[in-house]
């Protein structure tokens, strides 16, 4: 019995329809690790991106400098996504300058508008593949029931042509059952777990890039009516 109730012994007896729910649960497993590292690492080097940007933003360079140095790093690939939506205001911001628009009120709401633009195509990108995590937590349990239920039946259906039934020859074909349910909990806990870590991560940096966004807004209101943006200075 001992042999019988060994965790690969169960796996390798049971039967076809539970081997396949257990096999689907770990690839789904292996999957949902890799998200979860990828979306560890990726976090983390937007906050500390985003930072490094904000501490050279209140550093005193000039706007223009920065946006001269922000085009140069969106024309490689590269900077923060903080650092993006900085450029898409001031880049829309002194377009709407060379048309010779004075309006403040209509020079505040289109760089509003590109920065709120390029803010929700940052978080398009920081919240890939999240919904992937919680359907992962939300589903696999019920995938894993699926497999102990069918292995259950399988199980009893089996017995039914015994004439004596006992504990040891029905421990087995349970135990084989209860592994997808242990399967699916394996696969379904670290993904809710990552899924709510990183859905307070993401309202976080959300937060941190809509804050930013207000106080560039504030700093081009109170730069607005100087001759020409180029050689406007943050005041900050």
């Amino acid at each position: 019995m001992n042999q019988d109730l060994n965790i690969l012994h169960l796996v390798t007896q049971a039967s076809f329809v539970v081997q396949l729910v257990m096999g689907i649960l770990l690839s789904v497993s292996v999957v949902s690790w890799t998200v979860i590292i990828s979306k560890f690492v990726g976090l983390n080097r937007v906050r500390n991106s985003n930072e490094s940007f904000e501490r050279e933003f209140w550093g005193g360079s000039s706007l223009q400098e920065l946006y001269s140095s922000s085009e140069h790093n969106a024309e490689e690939g590269k900077g923060a996504p903080v650092e993006r939506i900085f450029t898409a205001g001031m880049r829309e911001f002194l377009k709407l300058r060379e048309r010779r628009i004075s309006d403040s009120g209509a020079l505040l709401d289109g760089a509003r508008r590109a920065m709120r633009a390029s803010l929700q195509r940052e978080m398009d990108v920081v919240e890939s593949r999240l919904s992937f995590l919680g359907t992962v937590g939300s589903v696999s349990p019920y995938i894993g029931l699926f497999g102990t239920v069918w292995g259950i039946m399988h199980a009893f259906t089996g017995l039914s042509n015994l004439q004596q039934v006992t504990l040891a020859t029905v421990a087995p074909g349970i135990a084989e059952a209860l592994v997808a349910t242990a399967i699916g909990l394996f696969a379904a806990i670290p993904a809710v777990i990552a899924y709510n870590r990183f859905a307070h991560d993401i309202d976080r940096i959300a937060m941190q890039m809509d804050t930013f966004m207000e106080e560039f807004s504030n700093i081009l209101a109170r730069n607005i009516g100087q001759s020409s943006a180029g050689t406007a200075s943050a005041q900050r």
